[in-house]
């Protein structure tokens, strides 16, 4: 029974892996596909055949709801955890990434642990953690997509409407709204403990210029945004309501999905995105300072950036034109888009165009 149990577990998580490998680059030959398709399996099965039951289901589990529904810790002696694909050493996370969630993974350089994960910031512990959604990929400044600036070049020296720009929105902006309905979020993003310390950010959600709800206030060390979510708490912009609500908005919010998650970690804060859709970052932190352009980030599904660096933070202080073209901004924020970005390779100017944003204001004094 135990055995029948176990292979039936590994040809579900074999019939739910990632199929890129199959159609990769045209120029190499079919032969050298089924052959690295043929060690691709080989080397899965090896490893998959070394988990525990509860591993297996713990992997079957994320992997069936692409991360959806909350899963533990796949977990390998780090003594035993090397195989080899293609001739090259092959970590756990790297194999198991590759194989269900982004087969053109090359380098194990490339994957950050989750804070959920038993492995987050534990790097040289006894064991390691090779559950692919308890990892996201880097976003960094070499990776596709390139970053989009909000101005280019040849607009660089003309004037700017201003009457549509987007400022440091606070509190009492936009809330008085009549077709607004309002809710208060605080006390669902607060536990037990939490409550005996302050709080990290405040999430805004917008929709175009008008705000949409109250402000959500995170205590915790992670807080999920999201439209719809198998199981998990946080932050559910499905369950806010606005009267007259357009098409456009309500298509980019069904868009959002599994949406994002967001952490504070030692060196900043993270945005993962969780969704399938493309997510649009910027903070002071991504810009360069003393530029005219505003650094519009582009992170794919599967995907993080840090969104604001404390460190950088502390930099810009000293830093006396903090003024862009579109309006001043609180330089202890991040502005996040879904679906829809914002800059010169798009219509929509400002982020105020986007049908539905985030503004993400820190309480840097709770670092």
């Amino acid at each position: 029974m135990f055995r029948s149990k176990r292979a039936g577990l590994v040809r579900r998580l074999w019939r739910s892996r990632e199929r890129g490998v199959d159609g990769a680059s045209c120029s190499e030959g079919r032969s050298r596909l089924a052959l690295l398709e043929q060690e691709l399996k080989a080397v899965a099965y090896a490893l998959l055949k070394r988990l525990k039951e509860r591993s297996l289901d713990s992997l079957l589990e994320a992997v069936e709801s692409r991360g959806g529904m909350p899963s533990g810790c796949v977990l390998v002696p780090r003594a035993e955890m090397e195989v080899r694909l293609a001739g090259q050493a092959a970590p756990p996370q790297l194999l198991l990434g590759k194989l269900f969630r982004w087969p053109d993974l090359q380098c194990p350089a490339e994957l950050k642990p989750l804070c959920e994960c038993r492995s987050f910031g534990l790097p040289d512990g006894p064991t390691v953690c090779c559950n692919p959604y308890h990892f996201s990929r880097l976003c960094g400044p070499e990776s596709p997509p390139p970053p989009y600036s909000r101005l280019s070049p040849k607009d660089e020296q003309k004037p700017l409407n201003l009457s549509n720009s987007t400022l440091s929105y606070t509190e009492t902006e936009a809330t008085n709204s009549p077709n607004v309905i309002t809710r208060d979020f605080s006390e669902a993003s607060m536990s037990p403990d939490a409550v005996k310390h302050s709080h990290w950010c405040s999430v805004a959600y917008w929709e175009h210029r008008t705000r949409v709800g109250r402000l959500y206030t995170v205590y915790e060390q992670s807080v999920s945004i999201f439209y719809d979510l198998p199981q998990g708490n946080g932050f559910c912009l499905g369950q806010l309501s606005l009267q007259n609500r357009n098409e456009t908005v309500q298509r980019t919010r069904n868009k959002i999905g599994y949406g994002i998650l967001l952490s504070k970690e030692a060196d900043g804060v993270w945005a993962y995105n969780r969704s399938e859709h493309p997510i649009f970052v910027n903070s002071p932190t991504l810009d360069i300072p003393n530029c005219r352009t505003l650094i519009v980030h582009k992170v794919m599904p599967g995907y993080s950036i840090k969104a604001f660096d404390y460190e950088k933070s502390c930099l810009l202080k000293h830093v006396t034109d903090l003024e862009y073209p579109d309006g001043p901004y609180d330089p202890n924020s991040v502005r996040i888009s879904f679906a829809k970005g914002w800059g010169p390779c798009y219509s929509r100017q400002f982020i105020t165009s986007c049908p539905c944003w985030l503004e993400i204001l820190l309480n840097t004094n709770n670092r």
